[in-house]
């Protein structure tokens, strides 16, 4: 009887053991957030944001079905002219000083094959708050020469600014606009295992 006792003990531990998420935290100096958008039609102008952060939890080792969170600080806009920057964190763009973030939080993560995965979740930016959906890989999970485990994915997608109140733009002469109204995401991050 004791036996017995002793054998569910063990598999009782071992469900929960398996039950239990795991935690990851965004490694901010190999991570990076950029995008790109058209520009007078002919070209594209890229940008990035330099202040950012997210944090993962994980049911299972491949990372199907995690928790995503991620902030972005629109006011780190940065496209490499200080007055087009200006212009972004402006009320015709992000308004940054009434909305200094915009925030996604996952709804689902799946795989489709191999390292291939998509996510889907709720982007807010400005007061706006849309489901979007990005392809993601997965580029594996190590151990760095620090015995910290690392795990790394590129997310891309594309958002409709205007849908998100971004709406300024100017005609051409020739027809046209000025911006896009199509952003291109892409996301580079590297997740550390958060220590018990």
């Amino acid at each position: 009887m004791k036996k017995a006792i002793l054998i569910l003990a063990a598999a009782f531990s071992v469900f929960g053991a398996s039950a239990q998420s795991t935690k990851w935290n965004l490694d901010k100096s190999h991570s990076s957030v950029k995008f790109n958008v058209q520009h007078l039609v002919i070209s594209e102008v890229e940008g990035s944001f330099k202040m950012f952060n997210g944090s993962v939890e994980s049911p299972a080792p491949d990372f199907s079905n995690a928790k995503i969170n991620f902030t972005v600080d629109v006011n780190s806009v940065n496209t490499d002219d200080e007055k087009r920057d200006g212009h972004l964190k402006s009320d015709d763009f992000f308004n940054a000083e009434k909305y200094p973030n915009m925030t996604f939080t996952s709804t689902s993560f799946k795989k489709v094959k191999g390292n291939m995965y998509t996510l889907e979740g709720n982007l807010t930016i400005r007061d706006v708050t849309k489901k979007v959906k990005f392809a993601v890989v997965y580029g594996g999970t190590v151990k760095d020469p620090w015995g910290n485990t690392k795990a790394g994915f590129k997310a891309s997608g594309k958002i409709n600014r205007k849908e998100f109140g971004l709406k300024w733009n100017a005609t051409m002469e020739a027809g046209g606009a000025v911006v896009g109204d199509d952003v291109q995401m892409l996301i580079n991050v590297e997740f550390a295992q958060a220590k018990a």
